[in-house]
């Protein structure tokens, strides 16, 4: 059935994402060669119209050939907008992005790609700033507005709704490995607090530096206090591992790369933490012990398994004054360090280098935590600005995000240099940040290149091609269909239960997920690495998109869509008129009759064509697709199940599965 329809409309929005590094061209191409003669697809997704290679040596613009390929090639030149994915607006800007990026490029010769249209933007910008899909109706009203300035007043709405910190929270989820099952063993009261306290600090725009500090200076019970759950939630309570964890975290750096003695300097920093267990089931207090020594780090969870450090923690030495103390090499497999006879001063170092005697009495988290958060630290605002541009944008201006290192430059040092500028400038707020990425030009580039410079994605020449996340996949198919999904976790006490109707993208933790989440790439949040996260499309994606029971079930019993499709007729369409015979008033009668029945089945097909559009593709369908289909529709039995083809055909599209 399906399969016989993308054989006559042919205008699968297509690109093999996953073998162009994120930014293939990309267009509505034919797909008829990939139908056998009994209508079954051979291949599930459409290959790229045209694929320019990145090696390529010549410097030529590629939007021009794409578009006569696809059919779709403006009217204004050879080489005009890519309609209705572009704009021919200037990219004249005084943006400080803008200056630097476009300076950039001129330097090297690359040509930018186009402004995105309004059609790509407020689809972009939803799903970017919120992981959710406008509605028809939210579509509608922008690409109606006649504001000049509607995208900057579209952006600052977006920050307003609750969707936005659910979405970031999912983000920060993964990072700081909020999860109650193996191996990070949160436990879901622990896990769900932790969650709250994440999203409301999102919700609250709470400046990032003291964000921060929380999670490194709390102490309290990890059901009461959630920010002592960022240790609670390092697989091991080495000092050594904790360590890591931060380094990666807050300072985008791979510390089990350091040299010995720099970790283990850093690490004596986390060196006095105790968790100890309270009357209530998996309660556990995370506190500053000043008696605490470093200790030898525990065995492995489970047998064959291998520790993340080395099997012992180094360390430090005392100061040349100190009195001899109790060694700490026994400590045992429950995690406590052994007391001191006489608190001693901590002599701990920096990632720089700098070294520093910690008084007994003095929490050497909270002297980290102050050194992190200055100004002139040269991780800390660095690491976070470079996160969000890749979130936004793909890509890092060092890449990847979290594997800052000296030989590991950035593409535009001058723009890191801003971003970072600006962050510590506002106060530590990243909405600042995400505000001043999102209402440049740079961001709202096509994503059709017109360069085929090796370094054009580097430097940001256009924008890239990115499946969506899992979570916000599912979510965007359950928004359009009206469906829900079952979400369950592993966990046998307590039960969690989550509501039929539940978004993914909410989900305060990562044990409680789904066969669809599992299978597209949702990561397990273990290491907290940006890589945890696959969302390049497999062999078993596309089967599932394309002829499983579980999609097709939400597009032909979806409740919306249903409703929407209601007032097309369910009976088979009525045979071709007879040809009229001599013109009496009654046949004349019924002629226009007949013409006002037919004139107003094709408007009402015309509606639901278009608002199906807006739901899915959030934009109105061009002349040649409303053309395309309407052919189609005509030659089904019924038009109820032509429209569930089309359906079907559009969320198989690369323009609904990518951002883009």
């Amino acid at each position: 059935m399906s399969g016989v329809l993308l054989a006559v409309v042919g205008l699968v929005w297509g690109a093999e994402v996953g073998e162009f590094e994120g930014g293939a061209p990309f267009g509505l191409v034919e797909v008829s060669d990939r139908v056998d003669s009994s209508g079954l697809v051979k291949s599930a997704l459409p290959v790229a119209a045209a694929a320019v290679p990145s090696s390529a040596a010549s410097e030529k613009p590629v939007a021009g050939p794409i578009a006569k390929s696809v059919g779709i090639a403006s009217p204004s030149g050879k080489d005009g907008p890519v309609a209705p994915f572009e704009t021919d607006a200037p990219l004249t800007s005084q943006h400080p992005i803008d200056k630097i990026v476009f300076s950039k490029l001129r330097q090297m010769g690359i040509q930018p790609a186009r402004l995105c249209s309004d059609e790509v933007f407020v689809r972009r910008v939803y799903l970017d700033l919120i992981g959710t899909l406008p509605t028809a109706e939210e579509a509608r009203q922008f690409l109606d507005d006649p504001n000049p300035r509607k995208r900057e007043a579209l952006i600052d709405q977006l920050f307003q709704r609750e969707e936005f910190a659910d979405y970031w929270a999912m983000k920060w989820g993964d990072l700081l490995r909020i999860k109650a099952e193996f191996p990070i063993n949160l436990w879901p009261n622990a896990a769900q607090a932790y969650h709250r306290w994440v999203r409301t600090a999102i919700r609250d725009n709470m400046p990032y530096d003291r964000f921060v500090r929380e999670l490194l200076t709390a102490n309290g019970s990890n059901f009461r206090v959630p920010q002592v759950n960022f240790y609670r939630a390092v697989q091991s309570k080495d000092p050594q591992t904790i360590a890591q964890a931060v380094a990666l975290t807050f300072m985008g750096v791979r510390a089990d790369k350091w040299p010995k003695e720099q970790l283990a300097g850093m690490a004596a920093f986390f060196s006095r933490i105790s968790y100890k267990p309270t009357g209530e089931w998996k309660e556990e207090i995370v506190a500053f012990d000043p008696e605490k020594l470093i200790q030898a780090a525990p065995p492995p969870a489970l047998p064959g398994t291998v520790s993340a450090t080395s099997p012992t923690a180094t360390p430090l030495p005392p100061a040349p004054s100190a009195k001899p103390s109790a060694s700490g090499s026994g400590a045992g497999s429950s995690g406590q360090g052994q007391s001191s006879p006489a608190a001693e001063p901590l002599v701990a170092t920096f990632p720089d280098g700098t070294t520093i005697r910690i008084p007994p009495n003095q929490d050497p988290r909270v002297v980290f935590a102050d050194w992190l958060i200055q100004p002139k630290n040269p991780w800390f605002a660095k690491n976070i600005v470079n996160r969000i541009w890749t979130w936004l944008l793909g890509r890092g201006i060092i890449h990847e995000p979290d594997d800052i290192r000296p030989d590991n430059p950035p593409s535009n040092p001058e723009l890191l240099a801003l971003l970072e500028k600006e962050l510590v400038d506002s106060g530590y707020n990243l909405r600042h940040i995400y505000r001043l990425i999102l209402t440049s030009k740079t961001y709202q580039l096509s994503s059709i290149p017109r360069s085929s410079h090796p370094e054009a994605a580097a430097q940001f020449a256009y924008y890239p091609l990115r499946r969506l996340e899992a979570e916000v996949l599912i979510d965007a198919l359950n928004q359009i269909t009206g469906t829900t999904e079952q979400y369950t976790s592993m966990i046998p006490e307590p039960f969690t239960y989550i509501p039929l109707g539940y978004r993914a993208v909410a989900l305060p933790d990562g044990s409680i997920t789904s066969a669809f989440l599992e299978q597209f790439g949702r990561p397990p949040r273990d290491s907290g690495l940006e890589a945890e996260r696959s969302n390049r499309i497999t062999a078993n994606q596309r089967l599932h998109l394309l002829n499983s029971s579980h999609i097709q079930r939400k597009i032909q019993e979806g409740p919306k869509l249903q409703a929407l499709l209601q007032s097309l007729s369910s009976r088979p369409a009525a045979k071709p008129f007879p040809a009229p015979g001599r013109k009496t008033p009654a046949g004349r009668a019924r002629d226009a009759l007949r013409s006002a029945q037919l004139a107003a089945e094709t408007q009402t097909a015309e509606k639901v064509l278009t608002e199906l559009y807006l739901t899915i593709l959030s934009r109105r369908p061009t002349p040649k697709e409303k053309a395309t289909i309407a052919e189609y529709i005509q030659t089904a039995s019924v038009k109820r199940d032509a429209f569930f083809d089309v359906v079907w055909a559009l969320i198989n599209s690369s323009e609904f599965l990518y951002r883009h």
